[in-house]
């Protein structure tokens, strides 16, 4: 039966009329809606196809007043604040059939406790296919270029995001060092926006080699912040490689040098290129990878890539490493390539694969210097 509440001064209650006073009555709504004193008590029930609003201002309610909030329709509803503030721990914005308690500790103040855990959301863009996972079946959309995720339907999106892979050298008499692999991110996330995905070039080999690009998904709307993985750092025929910034690989050493490149390692736990000591004679260092530092020359023989994120369980099965850091160049036998990377040469160097995040190779007595592989962003939503 339909609840007695508000209930009335001096009116009796029969045990039916008691029994009802746990359900709710419905404040239904179907298009943007300021709350009201009255809504307390309630469930306020948004029913829209299109996105829509719920605004809180102050002066209206009181401290220990609740109002439940519920949206059914398939449009996004945001509890808005309007002059009132509006906490949570969770996301103001609703997908179809979210919800939860908006509580208010003063008339200026409420928290909004969500009372349903967020659902996957749905989106278009890149290169769509089905995978499944642990027997989940899953949306995978593979962004290989700069382009938009088209949101859909708000909700979490799981993300795996490759930086792109720092350059060779074309050490010319000498051994080159191997690029260092990119840096990869990999994180759930609740989208409710478009979002830009910006993919990074690799980076170009070169008598210094170039710092591979950073891979980015730009923040949207009531999205905490942008998810970038930095890029990875050029092998170096100078004193000491260039480093990979932010946790990217750094890239090895060219021969002669005994320095490893360092990867700065603040957000994504990079790791170091390999050092060139010894002579000319000798091979050159491997670029650092994701998972692993790449190692230093055995004299004449090239060091070997570090190792790259392993994400093939990710994406259900297809092997992907990325982030791969490439063997050094050798006199007699280039360094072994990090999953992901490519082997270093005693000629010219070979670039790394497009997409990858991997380093490029390092190669020997040559004017070809490897170029670094780019990025890639991979995003993923139960089908």
């Amino acid at each position: 039966m339909t609840t007695p509440f508000p209930f009335v001064a001096n009116t009796i209650l029969n045990a039916s009329q008691l029994n009802a006073i746990t359900t709710l009555p419905i404040a239904a709504k179907t298009a943007n809606y300021v709350l009201a004193v009255g809504d307390v008590g309630y469930r306020v029930q948004m029913t829209a196809a299109g996105s829509t609003t719920i605004t809180v201002n102050t002066g209206i309610f009181s401290a220990g007043d609740t109002i439940w909030i519920q949206n059914l329709g398939a449009g996004t509803c945001t509890i808005t604040a309007g002059t009132a503030t509006v906490g949570t721990a969770s996301s103001l914005a609703l997908a179809q059939y979210g919800g939860g308690t908006l509580v208010f500790q003063s008339a200026s103040a409420a928290t909004f406790f969500s009372q349903q855990s967020s659902s996957y959301g749905t989106a278009t863009g890149g290169t769509s296919s089905s995978i499944t996972v642990s027997g989940v079946a899953y949306t995978l959309l593979s962004f290989t270029s700069s382009s938009t995720l088209t949101v859909t339907k708000s909700g979490l999106f799981d993300v795996t995001i490759s930086g792109a892979g720092g350059g060779g050298v074309n050490a010319l008499t000498i051994a080159g060092g191997g690029g260092g692999g990119g840096a990869v991110l990999q994180t759930q996330v609740y989208l409710d926006a478009n979002q830009t995905i910006r993919i990074g070039g690799g980076g170009a080999g070169g008598s210094t080699g170039a710092l591979g690009g950073a891979s980015m998904v730009t923040a949207g709307a009531n999205t905490a912040s942008t998810f970038e993985a930095v890029g990875g750092g050029p092998a170096n025929g100078g004193s000491k490689p260039v480093a990979g910034a932010s946790g990217g690989g750094g890239g090895g050493a060219s021969a002669g040098y005994a320095a490893a490149g360092d990867a700065l390692d603040s957000t994504f736990t990079g790791n170091n290129g390999g050092a060139g000591a010894g002579g000319v004679a000798f091979g050159a260092g491997g670029g650092g990878g994701k998972i692993s530092a790449g190692s230093a020359n055995s004299t004449a023989t090239g060091g070997a890539g570090g190792n790259g994120f392993d994400t093939t369980a990710w994406l259900g099965g297809s092997t992907k490493y990325l982030g791969g850091g490439s063997g050094g160049g050798g006199a007699t036998a280039g360094g072994a390539a990090g999953n992901g990377g490519v082997a270093g040469t005693t000629g010219a160097a070979t670039n790394a694969a497009a997409n990858s995040g991997a380093g490029g190779g390092g190669g020997y007595n040559n004017a070809t210097a490897g170029n670094g592989g780019s990025g890639i962003v991979y995003v993923r939503f139960k089908a």
